[in-house]
């Protein structure tokens, strides 16, 4: 990848991983909705879904990761379910606790598929902190978890995916900190009771073929892949729940 390729990268990873918007994460969750309609005319993923009341409300929440893997989840249940996700990044944790309240609204959810983590882990320079330490992020996902149950939905919490080698300037984003922030979140969905879609070992082995080089996003076929991964995880949990 020549110089300039790399620059362009740079800078669309700096802007998407290290908002500065995330210093106010309360000020950004009152312009939600006017944020939420400007992004819906752009990514499709966004647009607003008109339910079959006799199908099952799915939401998704999540980064730039779930927001590539949301239509291919959206085509594949078509008919089985109605496919929701928030009209924005999910970013780190922070970001979440400011705002789930609004991005769940006044609806019924069956099925919460959710994740935090790649906008947790994020460095600014290499050797420096996290930007949610891990402890914070442990709190935050705590608390997360503990108001996605008072909704009454089948909750599934999606491992955060894996980070390719070497760094990604100009931020820093370590594999080696995603998995310890997968094994911290592993221990409260196991705490309560949570099901897990582990994207990170489902990715793993195939990284080369689905990733962007040099890059946590994947490539609109990885995406595809991903969502499939998604879909059958949400259809199998929805068929169990219905049993139950």
């Amino acid at each position: 990848m020549n110089r300039f390729a790399m620059s362009l990268l740079a800078g669309f990873l700096l802007a998407s991983l290290v908002s500065a918007n995330d210093a106010a994460p309360a000020k950004k969750a009152k312009s939600n909705t006017t944020t939420a309609s400007k992004q819906a005319r752009k990514n499709p993923a966004y647009a607003e879904v008109v339910d079959d009341p006799s199908l099952p409300r799915v939401l998704l929440i999540g980064d730039s990761i779930s927001i590539g893997y949301t239509l291919p989840v959206r085509e594949k249940l078509m008919g089985k379910a109605n496919i929701h996700r928030i009209k924005t990044n999910g970013g780190p944790t922070t970001r979440g606790v400011a705002s789930i309240d609004s991005w769940l609204g006044d609806g019924n959810w069956d099925l919460i598929h959710f994740n935090w983590g790649i906008h947790d882990v994020v460095k600014r320079e290499k050797g420096g902190p996290n930007r949610v330490p891990l402890k914070e992020y442990t709190k935050n996902l705590e608390s997360l978890t503990d108001r996605l149950k008072e909704t009454g939905a089948t909750l599934v919490w999606a491992t955060t995916t894996p980070i390719p080698d070497g760094v990604v300037e100009p931020v820093v984003i370590l594999d080696s900190d995603v998995q310890a922030y997968n094994a911290a979140a592993a221990k409260i969905m196991m705490k309560k009771n949570i099901a897990t879609d582990d994207l990170y070992s489902f990715a793993k082995p195939q990284l080369e073929k689905i990733q962007r080089k040099a890059n946590v996003h994947f490539t609109p076929e990885g995406s595809k892949v991903l969502g499939e991964q998604v879909a059958n995880h949400i259809e199998k949990t929805l068929k169990e729940a219905r049993k139950k």
